[in-house]
């Protein structure tokens, strides 16, 4: 439905990415869609339409050469990690990503190390490719000035500063909207834009606490802990990933652009889900279980002779499995772990013998054993391992570029795959204000001479590559 809803791609000479036309009927013509004749440059719209057209060959329908984002412009002022991994995501399926940053330090995260290579954060090596960055003072009236130009010839505006500073600067929703109606304005935040807390500044660990993720998270009678990688950060860069394209999908059906909250505490909060709901519904308070799940047993990691292996069972024929495996059909036909009710409340006693069992044989011995068994298992891996793996090596999720200063990079690659095109030959992470100039020119047309005024009066700066 989505797909005649939205109409085909002409191919008579137009590459319509970057301006959409309108649809025949009357029910459609407000609606911006790919279909088969030039728009008039300069018309805001999904996709870029404000931006006119280029004309080039169209490439054949269902060729990898055609990204579903292609032609979508968004002007990324995010830094550090939620806003930075949605806008990568982004442009993984195509779109244009100017990221914004400050002239001479860049995003806070350039600094964060070690590791580095050369002078190069890896951190931010980790989250930042495909895009280009331009250096903009917007605390300069003509910094600003800048950024509300190219809002107005971009299709997504993304933000994380904390609520009121953008105002500040004649940046925020409404100055935006007042010459950008178009436009799908995504603020990142640590609370909301509303509310006791909302002038709060974000952090994924203050985040992870408030939501009670870390009260949930960590061995059973030891502290809280923080995950190893900062999830709260990432659940709310992927929210607000799917947050967009939804708002460029509504802004297909009424011509208008939108204002999209997303906070670090909602999404956390939201992706409590089953142990949430067990509070909600039943007043049970959850406890810190380790590896261990609150409702299934045996769901844990094991330690054996020489690592960690993961074993569930998830229901009773699979628990019978895991106990002819361990050589322990005494466990299967006790009637205090007939069932995983049973199971649950004889936890610590069951545990126990499992736990035993398991020390006596190596990781690679039970990797052997529990092969083709039809229960759910596997290694705890180290980093070495993972990137070894070869289901990781197949499914390509290690992608290689190279950087302009570090050389060659190698980063984690996009988890999906999709069947009509490639998310492969990404560009680089850039420098700080590596395409300042650039974009300048061809987004704004600005000619020579203004641009060496803004560089003489450090509105914006230029990294020069050597």
């Amino acid at each position: 439905m989505l797909a005649a809803a939205l109409g085909r791609r002409c191919c008579d000479g137009y590459r319509l990415g970057k301006s959409l036309c309108p649809a025949s009927s009357s029910s459609l013509s407000s609606m911006r869609l790919p279909l088969c004749c030039p728009q008039p440059p300069r018309r805001p719209s999904f996709l870029g339409s404000s931006r006119g057209v280029r004309q080039e060959s169209c490439p054949r329908s269902g060729a990898n050469t055609v990204k579903p984002l292609d032609g979508v412009r968004i002007l990324d002022l995010t830094r550090v990690l939620a806003g930075p991994f949605a806008t990568m995501n982004l442009g993984d399926l195509g779109a244009e990503v100017i990221k914004v940053e400050k002239p001479g330090s860049g995003d806070d995260t350039r600094s964060w190390g070690p590791p580095f290579i050369g002078k190069e954060s890896v951190y931010f090596l980790s989250v930042n490719r495909n895009k280009k960055s331009i250096a903009v003072n917007l605390k300069n009236p003509k910094g600003a000035k800048i950024i509300r130009e190219l809002a107005a010839v971009s299709d997504v505006f993304v933000e994380n500063y904390i609520p009121g500073k953008l105002v500040e600067m004649g940046l925020g929703y409404e100055d935006i909207n007042k010459t950008a109606p178009h436009i799908v304005y995504c603020s990142i935040t640590g609370y909301g834009q509303t509310g006791p807390k909302f002038q709060q500044a974000g952090y994924d660990s203050v985040a992870a606490a408030v939501s009670g993720l870390l009260h949930i998270t960590g061995p059973e009678e030891g502290e809280p802990v923080r995950p190893g990688v900062a999830m709260t950060d990432l659940a709310t860069g992927l929210y607000a990933y799917g947050a967009i394209m939804a708002a460029l999908l509504q802004s297909h059906k009424t011509g208008k652009g939108m204002h999209v909250d997303c906070n670090l505490l909602s999404s956390q909060v939201a992706c409590l889900t089953y142990v949430a709901s067990n509070f909600l519904n039943c007043e049970m308070e959850p406890k810190r279980w380790g590896t261990a799940h609150a409702s299934i047993v045996p769901y844990q990691a094991f330690k054996t002779k020489d690592g960690y292996l993961v074993v569930g069972a998830g229901n009773d024929q699979q628990f019978a499995t895991v106990c002819k495996i361990l050589n322990l059909p005494q466990i299967s036909c006790d009637s205090r772990y007939k069932n995983n009710k049973q199971r649950v409340l004889n936890r610590k006693e069951l545990i126990g013998v499992l736990s035993v069992r398991f020390l006596e044989k190596e990781t690679t011995k039970w990797l052997e054993l529990f092969e083709g068994s039809g229960v759910p298992y596997g290694p705890i891996n180290s980093m070495q391992q993972v990137f070894s793996d070869p289901q990781v090596l197949h499914n390509g999720l290690v992608m290689e570029m190279d950087h302009p200063a570090a050389g060659k990079i190698a980063v984690p690659g996009p988890a999906v795959r999709y069947s009509q095109f490639e998310a492969s030959l990404p560009t680089p992470p850039p420098l700080v204000g590596q395409h300042t100039v650039e974009v300048l020119r061809t987004a704004l047309g600005y000619e020579d001479d203004t641009i060496q005024d803004l560089l003489s009066s450090e509105v914006i700066t230029q990294h020069e590559l050597t």
